[in-house]
Parts: structure tokens; sequence; C-alpha cells
């Protein structure tokens, strides 16, 4: 290749992107098993290019290689989101801190627009369009913060969390919650108030760890036994027959 000419992505990157999307989506459900002679049947490759497909998915958190029993997508625990949230908790406050003290009136107004597609969406109650206005948010503070280092483990990190179809916003209440931490949020960057932008921050992702984990404990909370709803009887049955019986034993 002459040293003017610019390469072609290697095969198996597009094959790792292929795959990180169709993990993404839950096309290769968490915790499934990936069936890498069918994919190489079904891409037209040899096995070569996905294995180092795969390499890379691993090294991305996304699929677990195990010696001997194959690879399988990468399931999260409620541990890994315990573990996980702190540190983005710790990283997006940082990035508030900075985007805050090196922010320009323009990057400011181009917040203010942002968090207004957040008070339109939930005004409609569209909680898929304040997930996407809010990713939106979170992005431009990461990008205000010029510190390219932080925000690489953040999309790292983000990357981890699709494994998880659990949305916090879905919990009754979160949506009008979230909004209000980020019109904190919002202020003390514009007050020009570091410390209060990077705490505010940081408690806004604990909240939303806080919320995926009441998600989970109603969603394991057994429901009511059918002996202890109320049951009516036909009247007119026998003077000693009861009405309403709670239970059958």
């Amino acid at each position: 290749m002459s040293p003017g000419s610019i390469a072609q992505p290697a095969l198996y990157q597009e094959v790792a992107e292929r795959l990180r999307q169709r993990i993404f989506s839950h096309e290769l459900a968490p915790g499934a098993w990936v069936d890498e002679q069918a994919l190489a049947e079904q891409y037209g490759i040899s096995r070569t290019p996905l294995r180092e497909a795969l390499k890379v998915l691993a090294s991305e958190g996304l699929v677990t290689l195990k010696p001997r029993r194959g690879c399988y997508v990468t399931q999260l625990a409620e541990r890994d989101l315990d573990d996980i949230f702190p540190l983005m908790a710790l990283l997006e406050g940082r990035c508030a801190f900075e985007a805050t003290q090196k922010a320009s009136p323009a990057d400011l107004k181009r917040l203010e627009t942002l968090h207004e597609k957040l008070e339109r969406q939930a005004a409609k109650g569209d909680i898929n369009g304040f997930f996407e206005a809010n990713h939106a948010f979170h992005e431009a503070v990461q990008e205000l913060s010029g510190n390219r280092w932080v925000k690489q483990v953040i999309d790292d990190l983000r990357k981890v969390l699709k494994l998880t179809r659990r949305d916090s916003l879905r919990l009754d209440g979160r949506l009008k919650q979230s909004l209000e931490e980020h019109r904190c949020i919002l202020a003390a960057i514009r007050e020009r108030d570091a410390a209060s932008a990077e705490a505010l921050m940081h408690a806004h992702l604990l909240s939303g760890r806080a919320a995926l984990a009441k998600m989970q404990a109603a969603a394991l909370s057994p429901s009511p036994s059918p002996a202890s709803t109320p049951r009516v009887l036909p009247a007119g049955r026998g003077r000693g027959e009861r009405r309403v019986s709670l239970s059958d034993g």
C-alpha cells in the first residue's frame, strides 16, 4: 500500500460493530451463548475475523470469553450496577465541575437549548424522548469539560450499561425528579458554581441508581396470593353458609 493511500477498516472491526449493535438491541440477549459457527456462516466469513471481533467486545465488557465453554453476552448483576454507578457519578461530577469552569456564553446557550427539550419531553410525558434529550445533555457537559480521558471512560461504561434494558425513568415519579435535578445542575453551571455543579451531578447519577434498585425490588416482590383475595359466594344457598371467604383452608 502506498504512503498516501487510506486503509479500509479491518473486517473484524466491521464484524465487531455489527455484533455490538445486536447486543445493544438485545437481539443477542444478556447471558446468551454466542454461536460462532452460525455467525460466521451468516456473515460469510471465516472464524478468524469473528474471534478477533469477539476479543474486541470482550475488552469492552460486552461479552465474556470462557475457556472450553465459548463466548457469552455479558449479563449485569445488581452488584455490577452498584459498582458502575458510583464510578459514573464521580466521573460525570468531575465533568460538570470542569464544564462549569470552561463553558463560554455560547456553550451555556447550547446547554439551555438541550434543557428546554428536556422540559418539553417531560411535559408530554414522553419517556423515550426525555431519555434521548437526557443523553444529549450529559454528552454536551462531558464535551464542554474538555477532558477526553474522562469522557472515554464514561463512554466505555455507558456501553456496558446498555446491556440492561431497565430505564430508571419508568419508575413512577422519576421523570419529574430527574427533570428537577437537571434544572439544579444547569442553574449551578450558569452561576459558575463548579463545586455545586459537581455535587449535584454526582447526586443525580446516584439517584438514578436508587430508582433502578426500587424497580428491581418491585419486580422481585411476590404478587398477592389468590388465597388472600376475597371471594364472593352466591346468596341463598343455606342459612349457615358464608358469603365471603378469605381463604380456602
